[in-house]
C-alpha cells in the first residue's frame, strides 16, 4: 500500500484508482497547450478518470543545441497557469535548476525531477522545501532501489508528498528497457509509483540529432504496469505527433487516449479488486 497524495481534486495512491498525468511533452504555444488540455480534460469527464496535465517550459536535456526547449521560465508558467484557470486540472512540469523551483512552486501543483537529475541533492531538497508534490523521475542510469537515497533527500525537508516515475532503464546504445519488477520494489518506499509508458518506448539520441522512438509499444507496456499494479500511468500525449516539436516518435496520439485509457481502467479495477 502506497501512502494517498491530494493533488488538486486527485488523490493519488493508497489503492485510489488510476490516475493519468498526460500532456505534450513541451510547450509549443499557448493555443496548442490550451487545445490538448481542454481535449484531454472532455476524455476524462467521458471515461469518469482523474487527470494532472502535463507539459514542459523548458527541455534542458534535449540532444542537439538546435532542438526546441519550449517557451522558457516566465512565458510556460503563465501558460500553465492559465491552463489551471480554465481548465481545473492540476499541472505538472520538470525544474532543471535549483533558480527555477520558487517561481514554479507558485504555479505547479507538482515539481517533477528530471531522470538525469534524480541524484542532484541541491534540486531535491528545493523541490521538497516548497512543500509541493515532488515527482522524482527514476534516472536511466539508476536500480529501482537506488531511489530511496533521491526519496530521502526530499523527505529531509520534512516534505512526505513524493512520487516516483519508472521510465525505463538504459539498456545498450539508444536503447531503454523497463524492468516491471522496479514497480513494485519502488512501492517499497511507501510512495506511489507512476509508470511513464510513453518515455519508456523512446530512443535516447537514436535519430542522431534527437530521439527516436516506438510508439506502437505504449499500449502493450502500459497494460503490464497498470496489471503490475501501479497509481498512475504518465502518457506524452500530442494531437499531430510525427510533427510535434519534441518527443514525437514516442508521444501517444490524442485519438487514441480515450480508447486505450478506458481500457487501463479496466484493467485497473481488476488488479485493486474493484467493481
Amino acid at each position: 500500500m502506497t501512502k494517498s497524495l491530494s493533488i488538486g481534486t486527485v488523490s493519488v495512491g493508497d489503492d485510489q484508482p488510476l490516475v493519468l498525468i498526460a500532456g505534450p511533452c513541451v510547450i509549443e504555444n499557448e493555443e496548442h497547450t490550451l487545445r490538448i488540455a481542454t481535449a484531454l480534460c472532455e476524455i476524462a469527464a467521458k471515461v469518469g478518470g482523474a487527470l494532472i496535465f502535463k507539459a514542459s517550459y523548458d527541455k534542458a536535456n534535449r540532444t542537439s543545441v538546435l532542438s526546441y526547449r519550449g517557451p522558457g521560465l516566465d512565458e510556460g508558467l503563465k501558460i500553465l497557469d492559465k491552463v489551471k484557470r480554465e481548465t481545473g486540472l492540476p499541472v505538472l512540469s520538470d525544474v532543471h535548476d535549483v533558480s527555477q523551483v520558487a517561481a514554479a512552486a507558485e504555479v505547479l501543483d507538482v515539481i517533477q525531477i528530471p531522470a538525469f537529475l534524480s541524484r542532484q541533492t541541491d534540486l531535491l531538497v528545493a523541490a521538497g522545501k516548497t512543500g509541493r508534490v515532488v515527482n522524482i523521475k527514476k534516472g536511466q542510469f539508476q536500480a529501482p532501489w537506488d531511489v530511496e537515497n533521491a526519496v530521502d533527500k526530499v523527505r529531509s525537508t520534512g516534505n512526505e508528498q513524493i512520487m516516483l516515475t519508472e521510465r525505463g532503464a538504459s539498456f545498450g546504445y539508444n536503447n531503454l528497457v523497463t524492468d516491471m519488477r522496479s514497480l513494485v520494489i519502488m512501492r517499497r518506499t511507501g510512495c506511489p509509483v507512476v509508470f511513464d509508458a510513453t518515455h519508456s518506448v523512446q530512443l535516447p539520441g537514436g535519430s542522431g540529432s534527437s530521439s527516436g522512438g516506438q510508439r506502437e509499444f505504449v499500449a502493450p507496456l502500459s497494460r503490464a504496469a497498470v496489471a503490475t499494479g501501479i497509481d498512475a500511468l504518465f502518457w506524452e500525449v500530442h494531437n499531430a505527433p510525427d510533427r510535434a516539436l519534441c518527443d514525437g516518435p514516442n508521444s501517444l496520439m490524442l485519438s487514441d487516449v480515450e480508447t486505450l485509457w478506458r481500457q487501463m481502467m479496466a484493467l485497473d479495477r481488476v488488479v485493486k479488486g474493484k467493481k
